[in-house]
């Protein structure tokens, strides 16, 4: 299977200009189609994604949860893996506040502009995005583009919400997130899983959505926090449709 997928940087400016894009070149006769598609997907529609997510309704409870669990502290860095549109940046902001830094990480260069126009909007100037895919892009060019836009190498946290599932292979994007997170810090998946309510058609009307938007509902990424991290805490909203496990990064 064909492995590459080209990373763009969107260097966010805190100064308040305008983004740059950095466009590497590397060989262009690799292509995973699968995850082609599903980055076109949500490019097409973007500027929609906040409308047509049905995330008041259901998945903010997981984002809210998921952010709480983090326990972060005004003036960490945050890594926001599958950062999309930034509907996760006002709950890190709450927690980490104006002197705190929020690393947001997309594949698709439409969902960082759209999350580049919200933070304009709201005069958020801590944030940094980078386009780039976890699954493919070297670490090193990664913590290239953060140290540039003034970040740290490695984030005190970080976060992946309905992103994970995503991913082929999500473990490849899991192995990133712990090497973007410093020693002992807190790593949180936030994703899905068949709803264990009794509600007629619940559980089929939740796998379509998932397989609507890309994601495999079986892939129970947040396993991963339980297999390698320590002090783990598991939450679950929405009749256990969306699982959020937390734990700390084991410092060695």
């Amino acid at each position: 299977m064909h492995r590459w997928l080209p990373a763009v940087y969107l260097k966010g400016n805190r100064s308040g200009c305008e983004p740059k894009l950095v466009v590497p070149t590397p060989d262009r006769g690799a292509y995973t189609c699968g995850v082609i598609l599903i980055a076109d997907k949500y490019s097409s529609f973007a500027p929609l994604y906040d409308l047509m997510s049905a995330e008041i309704p259901v998945y903010r409870a997981g984002r809210k949860l998921g952010v709480q669990t983090l326990d972060l502290h005004p003036g960490a860095q945050v890594l926001d893996v599958g950062c999309g549109t930034g509907l996760n940046f006002r709950h890190l902001k709450e927690r980490i506040g104006p002197a705190g830094t929020i690393v947001g990480i997309d594949r698709s260069a439409e969902m960082l502009a759209q999350a580049r126009r919200k933070a304009t909007r709201q005069g958020w100037t801590n944030i940094i995005l980078v386009q780039a895919d976890t699954t493919t892009t070297p670490t090193e060019a990664i913590i290239e583009s953060i140290t540039s836009q003034g970040g740290l190498p490695l984030s005190d946290a970080a976060l992946a919400t309905y992103a994970l599932s995503l991913m082929k292979p999500w473990e490849a994007g899991w192995t990133m997130m712990q090497d973007l997170t410093a020693p002992g810090g807190r790593l949180c998946v936030v994703d899905m899983q068949d709803p264990t309510s009794r509600i007629p058609g619940a559980r089929a009307l939740a796998r379509l959505a998932c397989r609507l938007g890309g994601a495999d509902i079986t892939a129970h990424p947040f396993a991963a926090v339980e297999r390698d991290c320590i002090d783990v805490t598991a939450r679950s909203a929405r009749a256990g449709h969306l699982q959020i496990r937390t734990g700390h990064h084991p410092a060695s």
